[in-house]
């Protein structure tokens, strides 16, 4: 973490997405992890490394998802590499199998290194909105709040509507405004 204090020019914006249409809340966390591949797809400036020798970013055409997971001995974050490549079921297998293996310190270390993006899912605790740090050559970290009930006035009547919310952290050093926000819409267009 120093070392992304030492390097990283961080930007934070936030914003929240309606998700009132989900029929059931579901499985948030494949539902997030789907809505960043997309996003990637549409913005991949956000999956990608910088190389602060060169000042050269380096996009990525595949998604190596690191899972922050909160554990008693600390975080850790293992990677789904080739994120794009599961079906919902399997991501569901292989973040339950992440948990098995962290919770038991069992995890190999070649499952916890090439992240090329982030997601955090700080929600199941407290907390809307957070400024995720990102961990170098990553460039951008998603981290999403616990949802939330609300009322919203919408055709003149009040409707309770479900938000989740998201904090996207990027390095702008690799990242332009444009293509940070570009990404965030990309993925609640996704989750909407």
């Amino acid at each position: 973490m120093v070392h992304s204090h030492q390097e990283v020019v961080p930007v934070s914006i936030f914003d929240e997405v309606d998700v009132s249409s989900w029929v059931t809340e579901g499985d948030i966390t494949v539902r997030l992890i789907h809505a960043i591949i997309k996003a990637c797809q549409q913005e991949p400036a956000l999956n990608a490394w910088f190389n602060k020798e060169h000042s050269a970013r380096k996009c990525f055409d595949t998604v190596h998802l690191g899972l922050a997971m909160d554990t008693d001995d600390g975080l850790f974050v293992p990677v789904i590499h080739n994120a794009q490549t599961y079906d919902h079921q399997a991501l569901r297998n292989l973040i339950n199998d992440f948990k098995k293996t962290v919770h038991n310190r069992t995890i190999c270390a070649d499952k916890l290194k090439d992240a090329t993006i982030t997601l955090s899912n700080f929600g199941k605790f407290a907390g809307r909105f957070a400024s995720p740090i990102i961990v170098p050559p990553t460039v951008a970290i998603l981290a999403v709040g616990r949802l939330y009930r609300t009322f919203q006035l919408k055709n003149n009547q009040m409707v309770e509507c479900l938000y989740l919310p998201l904090s996207l952290s990027f390095d702008h050093r690799a990242v332009t405004g444009g293509e940070a926000t570009r990404f965030l819409g990309a993925v609640m267009a996704e989750l909407f």
